[in-house]
């Protein structure tokens, strides 16, 4: 497998395949493509693992396309202004991943819902708590809103984040969700009612554009039925 990401900030991702080789995504996150390759759709996996998925915001079925020619490519875009991030994980190696972040994988890759040992204010922190979790071996490719940072984490160091502005992170990293504190906080300071805790050891990437940020910019500029 052969690729090239290009464009900015709409990035393209072009995936050349060899015969014989192919590469998953969720369902209709192709692009373009050309011939020589083979579409097959299923819940990859089973139903709950494909209602895992969707719970972490991916779609229920995947598809894989299957190369069969030695020339064959297929094209992925995403959804908003940002990045698309390659990593390669070894095999028993795992990221945690905000939902929607997985774009497409190579056949040894699994993706699935990440579930928390303590469930506190998680339930109710919306965006931020229900994770993803994808694991080697494989090179996976993940979709990025904005622009991205890392920061590597000492053990036991502590950073306060808006639970949308986490892109993904090493398992070693404790995740927590806790509620703002303080009633003017809550209601006027508009950084929403909760915080997400990451504590070290391990590397934390964040992104600069939550979805979620994006669309309630855009919502105030969107008509309105009494408009």
């Amino acid at each position: 497998m052969q690729f090239k990401i290009e464009g900015d900030p709409f990035p393209t991702l072009e995936i050349s395949l060899k015969k014989g080789e192919s590469i998953f995504t969720e369902a209709g996150a192709m692009a373009w493509m050309s011939e020589g390759l083979e579409m097959s759709t299923s819940t990859r996996g089973g139903l709950m693992k494909g209602l895992g998925r969707a719970l972490a915001g991916e779609s229920l079925f995947m598809t894989t396309y299957e190369s069969h020619s030695d020339k064959a490519w297929v094209t992925f875009t995403i959804g908003a202004p940002g990045r698309i991030k390659e990593v390669k994980l070894e095999a028993g190696q795992s990221l945690i991943c905000q939902k929607d972040t997985f774009l497409c994988a190579e056949q040894g890759v699994s993706v699935e819902m990440h579930f928390r040992k303590q469930l506190g204010a998680g339930l109710f922190g919306g965006e931020g708590f229900i994770l993803q979790k994808i694991s080697g071996p494989g090179t996976v490719f993940l979709e990025i809103p904005g622009d991205l940072q890392e920061r590597t984490l000492a053990a036991g160091e502590k950073i306060l984040i808006d639970p949308g502005h986490i892109a993904f992170f090493d398992p070693s990293v404790q995740y927590d969700i806790s509620m703002v504190k303080g009633i003017k906080n809550v209601l006027f300071a508009g950084e929403g009612l909760f915080l997400a805790t990451l504590t070290g050891p391990g590397r934390v990437w964040l992104e600069t554009l939550p979805l979620s940020n994006l669309a309630a910019k855009l919502k105030k500029y969107l008509p309105t039925k009494s408009g």
